[in-house]
C-alpha cells in the first residue's frame, strides 16, 4: 500500500478493461502497472510523483502527459550488459529462464534510451543519485522561470 499494491490477476485485468491504469506491462508472468487515480490525486495535492517503470509504460506516460512541462524522463543505464547480468545473478532470486528474459529485454530497451530527456549511467549509486538530483533541481528551476 505504500510502494506497491498487490491485486489478483482478475482485478488487474478489470483495471485494464476499465482504463484505470496510467500504464501497465506484463513481464515474466506478472502484471505491473500504475493506477491513474493515485497519480492524479498526488498531482492535485501539488506533490511530485516519481515512477520507476519500464520503457513501454514510460512511453504511455509520456504520451499521456506530453503537454505537461513538469514531466521529466530519465533512462537509467547499466554500466554494461555484463555488469547488469552480474547484478541480476547476484540477487540469486530468479531461475535461469527469467534471467535470460530480463537480459534480452534490457538489450532491446537500451536502444530506446534516445526517447528520454536524460540518460544516467547507474555505475555508482552515490554518483548516479547526485546526477538525478541535479537533473530534477534543474527541471524545477526551469519550470519556475517559465511560470
Amino acid at each position: 500500500g505504500q510502494d506497491y499494491f498487490f491485486v489478483s490477476e482478475e482485478r488487474f485485468e478489470e483495471a485494464i478493461k476499465n482504463d484505470e491504469l496510467l500504464e501497465y506491462a506484463r513481464f515474466v508472468g506478472n502484471y505491473y502497472g500504475t493506477p491513474k487515480a493515485d497519480v492524479e490525486k498526488l498531482r492535485e495535492e501539488g506533490k511530485n510523483v516519481f515512477l520507476e517503470i519500464e520503457v513501454e509504460g514510460a512511453k504511455n506516460v509520456l504520451e499521456e502527459y506530453k503537454e505537461d512541462k513538469g514531466v521529466l524522463s530519465i533512462f537509467l543505464l547499466p554500466p554494461s550488459l555484463r555488469e547488469l547480468e552480474k547484478r541480476i545473478r547476484g540477487r540469486r532470486s530468479e531461475p535461469e529462464e527469467i534471467i535470460q528474459e530480463r537480459l534480452g529485454k534490457a538489450k532491446r530497451e537500451m536502444g530506446l534510451k534516445k526517447n528520454y530527456q536524460f540518460n544516467v549511467l547507474n555505475d555508482n549509486i552515490n554518483r548516479s543519485s547526485q546526477e538525478i538530483t541535479r537533473i530534477i533541481d534543474l527541471k524545477i528551476k526551469a519550470n519556475k522561470v517559465e511560470d
